[in-house]
């Protein structure tokens, strides 16, 4: 299945990319997604951590992804 990933933030630089499509092989939880995510780009462990969101709304960790998503990666934003 094909997925629109979008990167904010820090996650987009260091993704090298503001947005790409990622073919999965099946439905995932978003836990899963995360760990395919930081295989496909090793340098997300260089984040304490990251938000999902899924068309356009935070993701719960047991939220299914499923095709022709729009999955947003947003790391941790500090605000004064």
């Amino acid at each position: 299945m094909k997925l629109k990933i979008l990167f904010f933030g820090m996650a987009k630089d260091l993704a090298s990319e503001t947005s790409t499509f990622l073919e999965v092989n099946e439905d995932l939880k978003v836990s899963a997604f995360r760990k395919v995510l930081q295989d496909k780009y090793p340098l997300f462990s260089q984040m304490d951590s990251f938000s999902i969101a899924v068309n356009e709304t935070y993701a719960e960790e047991d939220l299914i992804i499923v095709e022709n998503d729009t999955v947003a990666v947003i790391p941790p934003v500090s605000g004064g």
